[in-house]
């Protein structure tokens, strides 16, 4: 099979391969051949390791997809050959950047009816992250429209993560602040439901004053932990909420204001589940399942934002370099093989 991968001989360097074809799955396990991809701040971290520690085998990066079911194991229960799916996967196994996969079942989704390939595969690792974050980890509500009146802060929301945190908020009933640091990302978080869009650069606390809101009732930090923490402590209602996804620089001082308040903290790492096989792994079959009802009924869209070409070597770095750039806003998708059919 196809596959782009970075080799025991350069593993800084991706390459494409022509690797062994995974033989037929067994257990819970579905073979997926793949038809779409798409890019995520895990494959640069994955990649950065492979680098540093070198390779024994060549490893297949990549944690967001789109296919189309070849085979299942003798005990799935939720697929069939044939099966058009989405799913994020489990960074503890190779990931899709291949044409064919394994994945368990408990981790897919029939994909949206109203997308095609490209489409799905930009939503399932961000999609799980901004559900299990805002409806999972803390005490939110999807469906009952309980949080009118109450106001959500996403910093940094026209990346992946942020462009669903802001649909799923807004269709919770929370009036949704997001922060962007240019006209194009202000504008992309407007188009997915933004109430108001300040600057990330700038201090929150005035640009916020500025709109009427003295404080919100729960914050997710999608970009740095670190930079604004004591920001976050001051803007945040009492027995409010902090949502956060990426790994503080260095230690964080959880007393006053955020014990005085009685702030909750809440980590969000969608690989938990498949990494430490948790009985409750269902969960993301789940979560996908009922966001591709909602993209269905057209009451969440898509976040693709732009689609650079096959999935080869040379486009996916490209994409890497791209979302490494930081001025990517949406997700970055490539589908198709070269000289395979689709």
């Amino acid at each position: 099979m196809k596959a782009v991968a970075l080799s025991p001989q350069n593993p800084a360097v991706l390459t494409d391969l022509e690797l062994p074809a995974p033989s037929a799955p067994g257990g819970r396990d579905l073979l997926v051949r793949v038809q779409a991809v798409s890019v995520n701040p895990v494959d640069g971290k994955q990649r950065a390791a492979a680098a540093a520690g070198g390779l024994a085998a060549p490893k297949i990066l990549g944690w967001d997809a789109a296919g189309v079911v070849e085979a299942i194991g003798d005990q799935v229960s939720l697929f069939a050959s044939g099966d058009a799916v989405y799913y994020a996967g489990d960074v503890t196994r190779p990931g899709c950047n291949a044409q064919f996969q394994w994945v368990d079942e408990r981790l897919v989704a029939h994909r949206p009816r109203t997308l095609d390939a490209a489409e799905a595969a930009a939503l399932p690792l961000t999609t799980l992250t901004a559900w299990e974050l805002l409806f999972q980890r803390m005490p939110l509500h999807l469906d009952d429209r309980r949080h009118a009146g109450q106001h959500l802060l996403v910093i940094g929301g026209a990346g992946g993560v942020g462009s669903m945190a802001i649909q799923l908020a807004r269709h919770a009933g929370f009036t949704v602040i997001a922060t962007a640091s240019r006209e194009a990302s202000a504008a992309w978080c407007r188009q997915m439901g933004a109430d108001h869009v300040i600057d990330h650069r700038q201090p929150l606390a005035p640009q916020l004053q500025a709109r009427g809101i003295d404080q919100v009732q729960v914050a997710l930090n999608l970009a740095d932990t670190d930079h604004y923490w004591d920001q976050l402590g001051h803007l945040v209602a009492p027995q409010g909420h902090v949502g956060l996804i990426v790994e503080p620089r260095g230690a964080l001082r959880i007393g006053d204001p955020y014990k005085a308040k009685c702030i909750s903290i809440h980590w969000e790492f969608m690989f938990a589940r498949a990494r430490f096989q948790t009985e409750d792994r269902i969960e993301q079959h789940r979560i996908l399942s009922r966001a591709a009802s909602l993209i269905d009924a057209g009451l969440l869209r898509g976040t693709l934002a732009a689609s650079l070409g096959t999935i080869n070597a040379t486009n996916l770095e490209a994409a890497h370099q791209q979302l490494a750039s930081g001025r990517s806003v949406g997700k970055l998708v490539l589908a198709g093989w070269d000289d395979a059919a689709p």
